[in-house]
Order: structure tokens, then C-alpha cells, then sequence
């Protein structure tokens, strides 16, 4: 069926629903750990959370999903929401709040294009937490593809962009 079509390119992901667990613990990550705003509730089944006034960015439901477990790690489904951060020290400052908050991180990577925290929200969906480097710093290979990697990132260079 390739018939040349392509998505515009100003084209944007608007918005995720996740089901979840509970609301309110829910709640606790994405408004008062990640800083989300409440925008509005859909009853006690729902709640729509948004970061600068936007409708919605992430749904919180438990629909279909009120006091279940976690999705099984080796099944299909979402692997992570990524929130894009606009700044280095924007993404330094949200690292600080989790290492202050103790709030367990799965990984940290450079990969070349961007820099990235890991962690799960509490029903064990992956989160993405990161920033784009600038697309002057981006390099391709001979074929003109983006030479994304996966290396450690350096933590603590990272939490010294809080103080410049």
C-alpha cells in the first residue's frame, strides 16, 4: 500500500492516556514529583494533567485498570512516555528533585543527540525524561545517517548546570 504519502512534517504527538493503578498514586508522580498541573478531572476515574496550560498532555485512567498490577516486561505494549524538556538545566533540575526525592531511576544516557534519565511511574510504565542537544551538535555518518549512540551519562556534569 506505499503510496508516497507522509505525515507533515509540523506534525506533533499531542497527548498520551495511560491506564493506571490508582489515581492517586498516579497523582503523586506525575503532579507532585514531575510538576504536571491538574487540568481537569473526569470523575474519580480520571484526570487530565498538563504542563504550560496545554488541554492535556498525559490522561491518567483506571478504566479498565483500577487496582491492577503492571503490565508483564516482556509483552507488547508502551516501552516509555518521553517528555522533552526545553533546557539542559531544566532536565538538571528535575534529576535534583528525584535524587532529593529518592525516587528510584532505571538508567542515564547520552545518546549523541540528546541526553536522558530512565525511571518507572508507579504501575511500572517506563518514563523518559530528556533534552535535545542542539541540531548543530548532531553529526551523520557517510550515508547521512543521525549517529545516535547509548553511553553513560555524566550525572554530575549534568547537575552542574543548575549552577551556571
Amino acid at each position: 500500500m506505499p503510496d508516497n504519502y507522509k505525515i507533515p512534517s509540523n506534525t506533533r504527538i499531542g497527548h498520551i492516556h495511560l491506564k493506571v493503578s490508582d489515581l492517586d498514586k498516579a497523582l503523586s508522580f506525575y503532579r507532585d514529583l514531575l510538576g504536571f498541573e491538574v487540568t481537569q478531572y473526569y470523575g474519580n476515574s480520571a484526570v487530565f494533567v498538563s504542563a504550560g496550560g496545554y488541554h492535556h498532555h498525559i490522561g491518567l485512567n483506571t478504566w479498565h485498570s483500577k487496582n491492577g498490577g503492571p503490565a508483564p516486561a516482556n509483552s507488547c505494549g508502551l516501552y516509555h512516555t518521553a517528555i522533552l524538556y526545553p533546557t539542559r538545566k531544566d532536565l538538571a533540575l528535575i534529576l535534583k528533585r528525584l535524587l532529593e526525592a529518592r525516587y528510584p531511576l532505571s538508567g542515564a544516557s547520552d545518546h549523541g543527540v540528546s541526553e536522558a534519565i530512565y525511571l518507572d511511574d508507579p504501575d511500572g510504565n517506563g518514563v523518559e525524561l530528556y533534552w535535545d542537544k542542539p541540531k548543530e551538535q548532531w553529526t551523520f555518518d557517510a550515508e547521512g545517517n543521525l549517529n545516535m549512540i547509548t553511553q553513560r551519562l555524566d550525572v554530575d556534569n549534568l547537575l552542574k548546570e543548575i549552577n551556571r
